[in-house]
């Protein structure tokens, strides 16, 4: 789907100002390049004050037609998926549109058998196997709506999310390979399903063939796929029907259910994947993420097979076998986008370069940033070993609920500005507002809003519309708020400088965290950092760091008492951090992402008040930072 595709910068300034002067007929000319049963009867609808979004409403389509059906008549054999396995000994496979496209139509059929049907809402929790972007497309042909749950999450975490969206069906594995270990899934899965009434069929794959109970629900994947074809025609949907539910961690602690919808999802993901990424016939595409992730809904899934792309999908980590992992298999599949997270790029930059530059790196045409600002640091490095000084990086900003990249630069195209994410995509309306909520203009900090919809912003919170309009639509009327600061240079660049809930009040200053963060991860060895603010009887708050160490530390006073020196000399004095402390870790998401929440709570000593931290990657730093703070 080149026509998507924005080639120069002339192309892409032409693009912006119709953009911007109609925004109705740039999305519609973008939309008509999809296949639909039934045109439209209104481009947009919305109200960002109830708030309420619609896109190509009565528009009739099937995402999978766009995703498969329709690349049969021109590339049939072309590879769809890539699918490189956790142990590198275990061959890779190269799935074709073709065959997918029957796989995927088997599967839809043996959901079908089992009692699925439109509108049902599915649960999947499975390994990053192509069984589970299958399952995934396969939801999406029959009209169910599709909640995937990360494969590291805790039984509690998953009973909560198929009780908040009543699932009637789990798809799920005996297990699942990551690095070293095997992740026990049906175990897992029986667990939550103990307190879940709502599934009524469980079917599982076999992927580690390690010894599972067995359930009366329990249905195994291999035997119930046997009894069916792959004939399977796909179920027609409303461009406004709900296509799946996403769950992302909320500042209560309590996950929301990110609903999005069928059509504007599938045209956003489309043509913010070819422009960002400049993808071109034949290319190899690699994004690092789960798909249990919207990163990997998005730019594994969606978009790439909309614009029939090959996409790799990695079962395995980074530093599994070695910690040159993701160089051998960029190299091994001739990888020409790599978009992975500045988390990833950090641990990897701290081993000898020889594990980069060892690997025939030669097919690298872009690289990519996702999950968080990503730091100078981190991008001087990635782009001296990784990119050879060749490559675009695409420092991405976006979140689950805008389904798409929102501000990023287009690869080779628009100028890029390292630790900055650049320009807003043509037809992304982003401003600057100050406290009281008016815009700010020219070069300026503030709070980061977007003025008017765009399609792949998310509909609703499941459930819970009243949350929805609360969280994103409430403390600046009007706009959409993600909850982020920026501030924009004198040509527009933005730069994401954290959440606006991590500017600290200190003495009557307000301080935000990213700046400090910046400073003290200057100092040689720090590798990373991260600073809250906590209760203080004089300045009312203070600051307290986290900071992980590149190498041992013999003296601990000595680093922190420099920390402090350089936080005052960067930034001053009144920036200085009340409390350091030396780490070996910080509580992440699985996405990467520091749950902040969490280490206000710990710096507090509000230990009583952490809520469930098993859903967090490394749950053990929690205890650690206990014991030692």
């Amino acid at each position: 789907m080149d026509d998507l595709a924005y080639r120069s910068i002339a192309a892409y300034e032409q693009a912006k100002d119709q953009a911007s002067a109609q925004p109705e007929a740039f999305w519609e000319a973008i939309a008509n390049q999809f296949e639909w049963h039934q045109k439209w009867d209104k481009t947009l609808e919305y109200d960002f004050h109830k708030p309420e979004v619609k896109w190509f409403f009565g528009g009739k389509l099937n995402i999978t037609e766009n995703c498969l059906d329709r690349h049969l008549k021109t590339q049939p054999n072309q590879t769809a998926i890539i699918f490189e396995p956790n142990d590198p000994k275990e061959t890779a496979q190269h799935i074709s549109y073709e065959e997918l496209h029957s796989r995927v139509c088997r599967v839809a059929n043996m959901l079908k058998a089992h009692g699925a049907k439109k509108g049902d809402r599915i649960c999947l929790y499975m390994p990053m196997v192509p069984e589970l972007a299958i399952s995934v497309l396969a939801c999406a042909r029959i009209g169910a709506i599709h909640s995937v749950v990360f494969a590291g999450f805790s039984a509690a975490a998953l009973a909560a999310r198929i009780n908040d969206a009543d699932c009637a069906m789990l798809v799920t594995a005996d297990g699942g390979f990551r690095g070293a270990k095997v992740t026990p899934l049906k175990a897992i899965a029986d667990e939550a399903l103990t307190h879940c009434t709502s599934i009524k069929t469980s079917i599982v794959l076999k992927r580690t063939g390690q010894e599972v109970a067995w359930n009366d629900i329990d249905v195994w994947w291999h035997e119930a796929l046997a009894e069916v074809d792959d004939h399977c025609p796909a179920e027609i949907m409303d461009s406004e029907d709900p296509l799946f539910i996403l769950y992302t961690s909320g500042s209560t602690g309590k996950p929301k259910g990110m609903v999005h919808t069928c059509g504007g999802y599938m045209v956003y993901t489309a043509y913010s994947f070819q422009n960002v990424f400049q993808y071109e016939k034949g290319d190899v595409y690699w994004c690092t993420a789960d798909i249990g992730w919207i990163t990997g809904h998005s730019y594994i899934v969606y978009g790439p097979l909309a614009v029939g792309a090959t996409t790799v999908m990695f079962e395995g980590v980074p530093s599994y076998p070695e910690c040159d992992r993701f160089w051998e298999v960029c190299a091994k599949h001739k990888v020409n986008q790599f978009y992975t997270a500045p988390t990833a790029i950090r641990a990897l930059q701290k081993h000898p370069v020889d594990l980069v530059s060892k690997h025939d790196l030669s097919t690298l045409k872009v690289l990519g940033s996702v999950g968080e600002p990503i730091n100078a640091e981190a991008w001087h490095w990635y782009d001296n070993h990784v990119g050879k000084n060749n490559c675009p990086i695409v420092d991405t900003w976006w979140q689950t609920e805008t389904g798409g990249i929102l501000i990023s630069s287009l690869a080779g195209v628009t100028p890029q500005k390292p630790t900055y994410a650049t320009l807003p995509m043509p037809g992304v309306q982003a401003v600057l507002l100050d406290n009281e909520g008016n815009e700010l203009a020219d070069e300026n900090e503030g709070i980061l809003a977007i003025k008017y919809p765009w399609p792949s912003i998310a509909r609703t919170i499941w459930g819970d519309h009243e949350r929805y309009k609360n969280v994103y639509f409430s403390a600046y009327p009007g706009y959409y708020f993600p909850g982020d600061g920026a501030l924009r240079d004198a040509k527009g660049n933005y730069r994401i400088t954290g959440r606006v809930d991590d500017v600290v009040i200190v003495s009557g200053h307000n301080l935000g965290t990213a700046p400090i963060e910046n400073a003290l991860n200057e100092h040689p060895n720090v590798v990373e950092s991260a600073v809250v603010g906590f209760p203080h009887d004089v300045k009312g708050n203070a600051l307290y760091a986290f900071v992980i160490a590149k190498n041992v530390v013999a003296d601990h006073e000595a680093l922190i008492a420099a920390l402090r020196a350089l936080v005052a000399q960067t930034i001053g004095p009144i920036a200085k951090p009340d409390r350091i402390q030396v780490v070996s870790g910080l509580p992440k998401t699985r996405s990467g992402k520091i749950m902040r929440r969490i280490l206000r709570k710990l710096a507090a000593g509000e230990y009583d008040q952490l809520g469930d931290v098993s859903t967090l990657l490394n749950p053990e730093v929690v205890e650690e930072i206990k014991r030692n703070s």
